[in-house]
């Protein structure tokens, strides 16, 4: 199958015993590290929104989400979520966090329309994350301190885990290396948007590229994102070199939050702005949202990069087609 690939030689250094326990392992140490190091309280979260609230993340505005209906409320249309980008904003607003603090928690998301490969499925489950910013926080300097607390957890998180399962070697680069999409693009013109991708994290191991979402000089995004969460100025993504599978390996999206200029902004250049009419954008434009700076950090991800996996479905349980399965299998690749 084109989109499953096993390395050559591969096999994994822990068996599926090790693995779970490894699994638990690297959990609940980046989750302590990184939730002390950020200042951040564990909350309780949802499984689905209401679809006429605006609350769930519309990814970049094609895939479908995952709907239904209950018996006890007559009319109401629920969606399983996609990600927790707009809904942390509100919790932070109604739940009274301060500047300065914030919220995280465990989401876990169905994306039907997901293309499914070594990296990809469509159970996800991710760290989201939000906390309470002030108008001057809004910069560049303050992201990337953001982004270098994140990586020195996982940095932590995959030294505590290799020595607690001494088959495990450490490969991260805790040093981060900050370029922007448009500094990318110039730097690598003739190669697609992934293709840099793999060719910065290739040389310096640790990335933030920032500034995703608007076109490019080539007339493209690096990479699509939803118009009113992100300020496309002020976000990013955190890659990594994954030295198992040879390519560039995203564990975070994240950024500062759209104030009411960048979501309008951001609205009119995406043709979206018929969502300034649902609650959240209602309220955001009315200036009823605290600021806030957030992300959402893969677990199944992290898993796989400090368990030195090459599929996802090591580190998580899934539904996968037959071919997935079938080259897997050829291949001594056990799926959960």
């Amino acid at each position: 199958m084109k989109n499953t690939f096993i390395p050559e030689g591969y096999k994994s250094l822990l068996d599926v015993m090790q693995t779970e326990k490894a699994i638990k392992y690297v959990k609940d140490t980046f989750e302590q590290i990184f939730a002390e190091s950020i200042g951040l309280l564990r909350i309780s979260a949802p499984l689905f929104v209401s679809a006429d609230s605006g609350l769930n993340d519309n990814l970049n505005g094609v895939e479908r989400p995952v709907s239904f209906g209950i018996k006890e409320i007559e009319g109401t249309d629920m969606e399983i979520v996609h990600s927790l980008a707009k809904w942390k904003r509100q919790a932070l607003r109604d739940y009274g966090f301060q500047p300065h603090e914030g919220l995280y928690t465990d989401m876990n998301a169905i994306r039907r329309d997901e293309e499914i490969d070594n990296l990809h499925s469509v159970y996800v489950d991710q760290w989201d994350w939000e906390k309470v910013i002030l108008k001057e926080d809004r910069t560049r300097e303050y992201l990337e301190g953001t982004v270098k607390i994140i990586v020195r957890a996982l940095a932590a998180t995959e030294l505590a885990t290799c020595a607690m399962f001494p088959a495990l070697e450490p490969s991260i680069n805790p040093r981060v290396t900050f370029v922007t999409s448009e500094e990318l693009e110039e730097k690598y013109p003739d190669l697609t948007p992934k293709q840099r991708e793999d060719a910065i994290s290739r040389r310096f191991g640790t990335v933030f590229i920032e500034n995703i979402g608007g076109a490019l000089k080539s007339g493209l995004p690096h990479d699509g994102r939803a118009p009113d969460y992100d300020d496309w100025s002020l976000n990013g993504d955190i890659i990594v070199w994954n030295e198992v599978l040879g390519r560039a390996f995203e564990i975070s999206s994240m950024g500062i939050r759209v104030d009411r200029e960048a979501m309008l902004r951001q609205l009119k250049i995406s043709g979206c702005e018929e969502r300034k009419q649902l609650p959240f954008h209602k309220a955001l434009i009315e200036g009823n949202m605290p600021l806030s700076i957030g992300g959402g950090i893969g677990q199944s991800r992290i898993c796989m990069l400090i368990l030195k996996k090459c599929h996802i479905g090591e580190v998580q349980v899934s539904k996968w087609d037959e071919d997935t399965l079938r080259v897997c299998g050829q291949n001594g690749v056990f799926l959960l």
